[in-house]
């Protein structure tokens, strides 16, 4: 620890502010980063081969990823690094106090030094798999650019920390797939799908145009707008488990939402799923790679394929043992998460504990409020897990527009902006708020 301290102090940091930006400042800031983030996915990289670049779509969506450009990586190397560090210390290989500024400071560093170190280690992957094909002579060039862009992406996600509102994770996030939302509707007249059925519907209508025009542009924009109403329902859900705040008796609640763990669980399977399909684009040749692949790849637009009579029996299984498989999936790393995240039960219940919470007509107790705990965390998890499974899935197969996951996480990632919208809006209208804070 004492030689990660050291390197750690060395690498270039975004100085926090002196003072808590306004809300007019923040937006500002997000906003910059975020055209910045679309200018880095717009440089592609000199000595590449365009031709070769592959394609690996769910991945793309998920990593905020554009191959070929700057930002090829995405958010991939900041997340790694979280999920690593988050595996490390929920198993206790390496201990980190969360309620510690200092701790919390140090787990941050570690996590962005990480970070670095996986920028350069997946650059180099990325190239050595075929992910992308450098011309002759130039792949030094073409991985020192890759994790240029990476290292690039992991500062703007620190200035959005700390100047911005939200994460730059998130945002990233959103914005790309907010951006393949719009160029998937409004590319015209021939540029891409829906563009070409717009033009054609409007030169020359006839039935076969029609049941196109429903099946390939109608239904994917009701199912995205259908998706979106779902989960903003949704995240309004909740149980509100009654407390007491210390011996005032003052009452309290504590929500425990629907969507507990968020959109964690489609991120990690959706994740699992797109990297063994890059695997197996690497392992091209193997047989058992070929089976597991067609087993796993998401039915996207099934529904349209049943519309025009081309769906077989094995492919309605198919899409039936996916959807059993991806749920399955979503679960477990539901339950996982929980764990790892500090959400589970007995931290929960350490946390209330410590801030002098306790369960109403019960003495002061931990045992108790693990106990009414029990009741509600485990099997809201599991549910929240399904119901984000079933809905990624769902979406996915009546072709909504960028795909089920990334709907669910632009959707989540929109909804808490919109939320910390709101807190900020609270707090710098609240005298009594600022003073508070500022005695801190």
């Amino acid at each position: 620890m004492s030689i990660l301290d050291s390197i750690i102090g060395t690498l270039p940091s975004v100085k926090a502010p002196i003072k808590v930006p306004t809300i007019k400042q923040k937006l500002i800031w997000t906003f910059v980063v975020l055209c910045l983030f679309f200018v880095l996915g717009s440089i592609t990289l000199i000595g590449l081969d365009p031709a070769k670049t592959a394609e690996l779509g769910l991945y793309q969506m998920i990593m905020a990823s554009n191959l070929g450009t700057l930002i090829s990586l995405g958010i991939g190397p900041i997340v790694l690094a979280s999920i690593i560090l988050q595996l490390l210390a929920g198993v206790k290989i390496i201990n980190f106090d969360f309620s510690n500024p200092k701790s919390r400071a140090k787990f941050s560093g570690i996590q962005k030094l990480l970070a670095i170190v996986l920028s350069v280690v997946e650059a180099i992957v990325a190239t050595v798999a075929g992910m992308l094909v450098p011309l002759p002579g130039m792949t030094f060039l073409v991985i020192l650019q890759v994790a240029f862009g990476s290292i690039l992406l992991i500062y703007l996600d620190e200035i959005v920390s700390k100047y911005g509102i939200g994460s730059g994770i998130g945002l990233f996030i959103a914005a790309g797939v907010s951006q393949a939302v719009f160029w998937r509707i409004f590319a015209f007249p021939m540029s891409g799908r829906v563009g070409g059925l717009l033009f054609q519907a409007f030169t020359s209508i006839s039935a076969g145009t029609t049941v196109q025009l429903f099946s390939n542009i109608l239904l994917p924009i009701l199912m995205t707008l259908f998706v979106f109403f779902i989960v903003v329902y949704a995240e309004s859900m909740h149980i509100n488990i009654p407390l007491t705040v210390g011996r005032s008796g003052m009452g309290a609640k504590y929500p425990v939402k629907l969507l507990y763990v968020s959109n964690m669980p489609v991120i990690l399977a959706g994740t699992l799923f797109a990297n063994i399909r890059m695997l197996g684009g690497v392992f091209k040749n193997s047989s058992f790679f070929a089976v597991v692949n067609n087993f796993i790849a998401s039915p996207n637009g099934l529904l349209q394929t049943i519309i025009y009579g081309g769906a077989t029996t094995s492919m309605i299984l198919n899409a039936l043992g996916y959807m059993v498989l991806f749920v399955l999936t979503c679960v477990i790393f539901g339950k996982f998460w929980v764990e790892v995240g500090g959400q589970s039960v007995s931290s929960v219940a350490q946390q209330l504990q410590r801030s002098g919470m306790s369960i109403p007509g019960f003495r002061r107790d931990e045992r108790v409020i693990v106990g009414v705990l029990n009741r509600y965390i485990p099997t809201i998890v599991i549910l929240g897990s399904i119901f984000v499974g079933l809905l990624s899935f769902f979406a996915d197969i009546t072709g909504a527009i960028g795909t089920g996951t990334g709907i669910l996480l632009t959707v989540g990632i929109i909804y808490r902006f919109y939320e910390q919208l709101a807190k900020e809006q609270a707090f710098e209208s609240s005298a009594l708020l600022k003073q508070i804070a500022g005695k801190k």
